[in-house]
């Protein structure tokens, strides 16, 4: 193979991986909520959707993005809480 074609420096993250309960318990919107700003954390959303089947700013998860919004404040996560908001002006378009 050509060199052209060979990124040798190129750095292989695996992917992230979410703990989220079964689809159907009463905790899945909660644990998907925290996985996508998580995903959007690392800069990966796209893998906190497949693995939660929610698209960023789907407003389904609003509540709990809210809650979110709030733990991350009380922690001074301003990221974590900047994301949340993010999530929020997605969910309102």
């Amino acid at each position: 193979m050509s060199r052209a074609f060979v990124n040798e420096d190129a750095t292989h993250e695996p992917e992230p991986r979410y703990v989220l309960p079964p689809r159907e318990s009463p905790r899945f919107d909660a644990a998907a909520a925290r996985a996508l700003l998580e995903g959007a954390h690392v800069g990966n959303t796209q893998s906190a959707e497949t693995a939660t089947g929610y698209g960023w700013g789907n407003p389904a998860l609003a509540p709990h993005i809210e809650d979110l919004i709030r733990e991350a404040e009380g922690l001074g996560d301003e990221r974590m809480a900047r994301l949340g908001r993010r999530y929020l002006r997605a969910a309102r378009r």
